[in-house]
């Protein structure tokens, strides 16, 4: 199957929920799916598929969601967690939207003692869902508040991640995936794709090659120590060129943009500061896996790293995709013809084999033709 790096998937928001008769159907179909796929191509091709957005949003629209609403995502991961069961598929769905998802660490657990492995494995698969997490709302800073996270992970340690978050100011949701197959740092890139059809503006991306400057610099900044930054971190009002005449500064960058950017840190946010300070965390992802260290305080660190010595971060909106498979005009991003293509003829050939009845078998392909 051909790799495809994609980082989200943007929807809009459907309200209203799965009919019982419905739900209970796509958990069915699910489990036949999935256990064909298992036998045929193992777990770990099951993990690389399912955080592929081509193959999630198809096989979503398989069992039998609409193919464009953001409840795919929360009800396809939801039938897959009651269609997968550690002992039988060596393969645990943990956490969920909204409060389940606070579960996911406990369920992480549970399924590694059904796993049976090592308590260093238990930590990591649980430090690369908290992480995953906190990546996508605070180091990649677009306006979607996380509400939905699952972590799905194999018998062999293998894992995706399949999250979501919710815009106030739009009501569009956008999907986020990442697969440790392809992760270098959590802090570098980590998410595996994005598609949307939307574009936001001034969107602060410190996951980005493009803001590699900035991590190092407000590395620096942290190590260097809290009480150096507090003089320009003045939230009441607007600070004059005359503050930053500092003489342990010898640049100052003034950024290219126009707009003016809050520069603020709370008051558990310096204490925060203050703790890493004392640690001296040896990498960025060090520091942004503190607890405490939030999407403010990183965005202070970099708003100063920019304004101090020019480490100018990326404003850019990470979207390549629309939807789930680009747009049939190459807008924002032509299909990737070869990976949607055999995202449909898997999808047909575990339908064909699943060990269900002709009538569900004829409705789940004729909801794959719909789809295409």
């Amino acid at each position: 199957m051909v790799e495809l790096k994609v980082e989200a998937v943007d929807l809009p928001l459907h309200y209203g929920r799965t009919p019982r008769w419905l739900f209970e159907r796509m958990v069915k179909l699910s489990k036949a799916m999935v256990e064909i796929i298992i036998y045929e191509y193992g777990q770990t091709e099951f993990i690389k598929r399912i955080s592929n957005p081509y193959f999630f949003q198809a096989f979503g629209c398989t069992i039998g969601f609409d193919w464009h609403s953001s409840g795919l995502t929360t009800t396809t991961c939801g039938a897959l967690k009651l269609a997968l069961k550690p002992e039988e598929h060596g393969i645990k769905v943990a956490g969920g939207k909204g409060r389940t998802s606070k579960k996911t660490p406990q369920e992480i657990e549970e399924g590694a003692e059904t796993f049976s492995l090592s308590t260093n494995s238990i930590e990591k698969l649980k430090y690369s869902s908290y992480m995953s997490a906190k990546v996508d709302n605070a180091v990649l800073q677009d306006g979607y508040d996380l509400y939905h996270h699952n972590f799905i992970f194999t018998e062999k340690n293998n894992w995706c991640v399949i999250q979501q978050g919710l815009s106030s100011q739009t009501n569009y949701a956008r999907r986020y995936h990442l697969i440790s197959d392809e992760i270098r740092s959590f802090v570098d890139e980590p998410n595996s794709a994005i598609c949307c059809d939307r574009t936001e503006n001034f969107i602060l991306d410190l996951t980005a090659k493009e803001s590699e400057k900035t991590r190092e610099t407000s590395l620096d900044l942290v190590k260097d120590g809290p009480e150096h930054l507090m003089r320009y971190i003045k939230p009441t009002r607007q600070m004059l060129l005359t503050e930053f005449d500092n003489k342990d500064v010898n640049i100052l960058t003034l950024p290219n943009r126009h707009e003016i950017l809050d520069v603020d840190i709370s008051k558990r946010g310096w204490e925060t500061l203050k703790k890493a300070y004392e640690l001296q965390p040896e990498s960025y992802e060090e520091l942004v896996a503190l607890r405490g260290v939030g999407a403010k305080t990183l965005r202070a660190l970099a708003l100063i790293s920019e304004l101090l010595f020019g480490a100018e971060p990326s404003w850019k909106d990470p979207v390549k995709y629309s939807f789930a498979h680009g747009g049939k005009d190459g807008y924002p991003f032509p299909i990737e013809k070869q990976t949607y293509d055999t995202s449909i003829v898997i999808l047909k050939e575990v339908v064909e084999k699943a060990r269900i009845d002709d009538k569900e078998k004829y409705n789940a392909i004729r909801r794959i033709k719909d789809f295409v």
